[in-house]
């Protein structure tokens, strides 16, 4: 699917609306508190002091319609999320910090920990999500495999 022309066109305004995502998480987040940083440990990050947690009433979402449409469409942007990461930095929905949420987020850092960018992470992950649907991708099944359920 990522070989169709207008999802390639969207590919760079993609990664670029993550990248600024992970800047300002980056910037307003929270470091983690010391359960956190071992939680997070627990999931396979090698660097939990660079993760900062934001809480925010709402997600994000695109300024380019196109784009938008497209995170909509393919449910990367739903009403229903809980939590959003991008690299390091991880938002989540007031009120939906739970450790099971956590660990599942702190997973996902550990797997744009392994892709070395944010691009080449959530290239794999937007091939998985529009091939097999994200309840069935590859890395959203490895990240709900590491919840931790206190």
């Amino acid at each position: 699917m990522l070989d169709n022309p207008a999802i390639a066109l969207l590919l760079p305004k993609a990664f670029a609306w993550a990248e600024m995502q992970s800047d300002q998480l980056l910037r307003a987040g929270l470091p983690l508190n010391d359960t956190q940083i071992e939680i997070a440990k627990r999931v396979g990050v090698a660097h939990p002091e660079l993760i900062r947690v934001l809480e925010v009433e709402a997600f994000p979402i695109p300024d380019d319609a196109d784009l938008r449409q497209a995170a909509q469409t393919f449910g990367l942007l739903s009403p229903d999320m809980a939590g959003l990461t991008m690299g390091h930095g991880i938002y989540i929905r007031r009120g939906q910090a739970t450790i099971r949420l956590l660990s599942q987020e702190f997973r996902h850092v550990y797997q744009y920990e392994q892709a070395a960018s944010i691009a080449a992470c959530l290239l794999v992950y937007l091939q998985q999500i529009m091939t097999v649907g994200y309840q069935l991708a590859p890395l959203e099944n490895d990240a709900r495999a590491h919840e931790i359920i206190a």
